[in-house]
């Protein structure tokens, strides 16, 4: 069957036009019907579907045999993969050959009722939001699962001591466990802001319509409901207009990538033969088509490497967001939010391999504590002990200095006790557990512990989220059977 303007699979007349663009152009702005192009856009769509057609249902906007009807085919294309608008002709957009679709089967008493009371608009900011919530979810999950590696790796680590650096010169003595725990609290407070991202997806846009709501007695905290968030949009105009929160999501992995970029840079550094502190299992590493003795650390350069292309798409985001009309736009809808999907799912892999690398990566404690006596990283200390003893700092340092000029020029590692008066000179792992004031290696397990606190903390509040949507996608699915299984024969408007 088909309806008024269904012509040859392809409507181009719309009522008020009666053309529509050329082949090329469709193409450009539209994409095609190839499979791997349309079916996961698809899947968000028809679940946007089963969810409107429910509530269509229940306010009485749309006949109980006509909601089964459009309920039993969408289930069925959704069963099938989809095949049937494979390789469709697109002239107005994936949206309108599906509606397309749907009327030509159904007729357009069942199938042309399926927009009652909403727009494209409404349903792409929708399916954005959804799509969004997906991947932002995949995305702080993963970096949960790293942020307890670095845990885990932290606690097993945690006496191996090794210099710090400032300038790119050795420091202070620290721990590898230490050093762990402190990428850890970054990292934490990376994940905290995809949290809060997450948790701003909690509004439902479907119901704002094209931009201002609509007459028709619809119910959006229903379709909120069953769709997965807890409340509809307070605002159709900025439901429509803002994809704001999708520009943070971005923003979000830029700063989990840029945490890792500086993480992989250390453990690059590291890992030289100059360096020898922290050593990888031949899986984590590469060779060289050329050089036959090479040991490559590679993963690492793939992380540091994706952290550019959150950094990129939250440009490219903003910049097509700027100056725009605060309304449905093209330019935010659609270009602005284009590689931010790529961005997020290219994050998710710097995540995973990060993963490995951390759990993979061995210190070398030899190599660690030799170039920590090596580099006197225990000079602020001696220097502090004679403060304690009356002297001004600025003497005591001064003095110190001296000291460790007078062991260079002699050849030495070490400061010699004669030079100095502050009761010997300590050793590495005595440094480290005097080190107990401003969250200092010393106080390692106060620290750990505030941050296994906030992992789980974390973890549970996204476990809510993940039981929270796994209701929701219950409730449509019983919804769905219950409408299936009502009356058949109820008379049409």
């Amino acid at each position: 069957m088909t309806g008024p303007g269904a012509a040859a699979g392809d409507q181009a007349d719309t009522g008020r036009l009666t053309a529509t663009l050329g082949a090329r152009t469709r193409s450009m702005v539209f994409g095609t019907a190839e499979p791997a192009a349309i079916d996961g856009e698809l899947e968000l769509l028809t679940t946007i579907d089963l969810a409107h057609v429910v509530m269509l249902a229940e306010r009485e906007l749309l006949p109980v045999r006509d909601a089964a009807e459009l309920l039993r085919h969408v289930t069925r294309l959704r069963e099938n993969g989809f095949k049937e608008l494979h390789h469709r002709p697109m002239p107005r957009g994936l949206y309108m050959m599906y509606e397309n679709h749907l009327v030509s089967v159904l007729g357009p008493e069942a199938g042309g009722r399926l927009h009652t009371g909403r727009s494209r608009n409404d349903i792409k900011a929708t399916t954005a939001a959804i799509r969004l919530r997906e991947e932002l979810a995949e995305l702080l999950g993963q970096t949960l699962r790293l942020h307890a590696v670095l845990l885990c790796r932290a606690r097993a680590y945690r006496d191996v001591v090794m210099p710090v650096y400032t300038h790119f010169q050795p420091a202070m003595p620290v721990t590898y466990g230490y050093y762990l725990v402190g990428v850890a609290t970054a990292l934490g407070r990376d994940i905290g802001a995809l949290r809060h991202t997450l948790a701003e997806l909690d509004r439902c846009p479907l119901g704002a319509g094209a931009v201002s709501g609509t007459d028709l007695p619809i119910d959006p905290a229903r379709t909120a409901e069953l769709l997965g968030f807890a409340v509809p949009a307070a605002h159709a105009m900025d439901a429509v207009a803002s994809r704001d929160t999708a520009l943070r999501a971005v923003a979000g992995a830029a700063g989990v990538g840029l945490t890792l970029s500086r993480l992989a840079t250390d453990l690059q550094l590291w890992s030289t033969q100059e360096f020898g502190f922290v050593e990888f299992p031949e899986r984590l590493v590469g060779g060289s088509s050329a050089m036959p003795q090479k040991r490559n650390a590679f993963l690492l350069e793939h992380v540091k490497g994706r952290a550019g292309a959150a950094i990129g798409a939250w440009a490219g985001a903003a910049a097509s967001m700027k100056s725009t009309p605060f309304t449905n736009s093209i330019e935010v809808g659609t270009e602005a939010v284009s590689d931010v999907w790529d961005a997020l799912s290219g994050t998710v892999e710097s995540v995973l391999l990060t993963q490995v690398l951390v759990s993979g990566g061995r210190p070398v404690p030899e190599r660690m504590a030799a170039r920590a006596e090596e580099g006197f990283v225990t000079a602020t200390v001696v220097a502090n002990r004679l403060v304690r003893q009356g002297m001004p700092f600025r003497t005591a340092h001064h003095l110190v200095g001296t000291a460790v000029r007078r062991a260079v020029e002699s050849g030495s590692t070490r400061l010699s006790d004669a030079d100095l008066s502050a009761g010997g000179v300590p050793s590495l792992d005595e440094v480290t557990a005097e080190h107990r004031y401003g969250g200092g290696p010393g106080v390692f397990d106060a620290s750990f512990d505030a941050e296994r606190r906030t992992l789980v903390d974390h973890a549970e509040w996204m476990r809510g989220r993940r039981e929270s949507w796994a209701v929701a996608r219950r409730k449509l699915d019983e919804a769905v059977v219950e409408l299936l299984a009502g009356p058949k024969g109820s008379e049409r408007p």
